[in-house]
């Protein structure tokens, strides 16, 4: 049940109506570029030492450390 030819056509035809002949190329050009930026940004997140991931968890969700000392004397 996969998109044979003619249904292709029949998508490809829509878009055309729909976005114009002329904005195709930067309609394409804006996605490959974002997928380049989100493969990017999967590579440095699986790049990153799991040792700087856990102490930067720890500093945020630590609630001790977030509190100013106005709010402690409250």
């Amino acid at each position: 049940m996969g998109i044979r030819g003619q249904e292709l056509l029949i998508i490809l035809l829509i878009i055309v109506l729909i976005f114009g002949a002329r904005k195709l190329p930067e309609l394409a050009r804006s996605l490959g570029s974002s997928a380049k930026e989100f493969r990017k940004g999967i590579e440095e997140g699986s790049n990153e030492d799991p040792e700087d991931a856990q102490v930067t968890e720890a500093t945020e969700s630590d609630p001790a450390t977030s509190e100013t000392p106005d709010a402690k004397e409250s």
